[in-house]
């Protein structure tokens, strides 16, 4: 299976993780999305600790789409990216947000598992999961809680990632339905 989708009409939701590297990449992916993209898209990338997040102000400037700090229980709005600040991004139901301040999950907070099933128990088979670079094993249980809900995912190919261990990981805890460059990645986001 490819993996291939209709980005505005086969998703609801687009849940994003990454670490080591992971900033680079996701300008690249966030930039080809057009300004009038549908869905709304949740980010977690694993940060410094010891300085506040910026995460959604290095964000907006490569993207079209307008970029928030999530806040716990805001709505969840079609087309923008929410991220957020040092707690864990959980979909609450289709319409909500909430954060939550749990232990960290493999030293990081936020984390991208916490993400990744929630979102997965919420749009279960229009959820599109994409796990790029990164140095720890967060997102493996993801991605398996999303392949386990119906949803897709993608994932960075590991020689191709800045750090392979992540997606490696990931792959071998549960698979994917595509293994893609960030190249091909970008592509598919410009599909949309």
């Amino acid at each position: 299976m490819n993996g291939h989708l209709d980005l505005r009409h086969d998703v609801d939701a687009i849940v994003i993780g990454g670490s080591a590297g992971g900033v680079q990449a996701l300008h690249a992916l966030l930039a080809q999305l057009p300004a009038d993209f549908p869905v709304p898209v949740l980010v977690v990338l694993h940060l410094p600790r010891d300085r506040p997040s910026q995460i959604a102000d290095l964000l907006a400037t490569h993207c079209a789409l307008p970029v928030r700090e999530a806040i716990d229980k805001m709505p969840l709005e079609q087309g923008v990216v929410f991220a957020p600040p040092d707690y864990h991004l959980l979909v609450e139901d289709e319409s909500s947000l909430a954060l939550s301040m749990d232990e960290p999950v493999l030293f990081s907070r936020p984390a991208i598992d916490p993400l990744f099933v929630s979102a997965a128990a919420v749009f279960s088979r229009r959820l599109l999961a994409i796990l790029l670079t990164g140095a720890s094993a967060d997102g493996s249980e993801g991605v398996a809680a999303v392949r386990r809900a119906g949803g897709t995912v993608w994932i960075q190919q590991p020689d191709d990632a800045v750090a392979s261990f992540m997606p490696a990981a990931a792959l071998a805890h549960a698979g994917a339905e595509a293994v893609l460059t960030l190249k091909d990645l970008c592509e598919r986001m410009a599909a949309a």
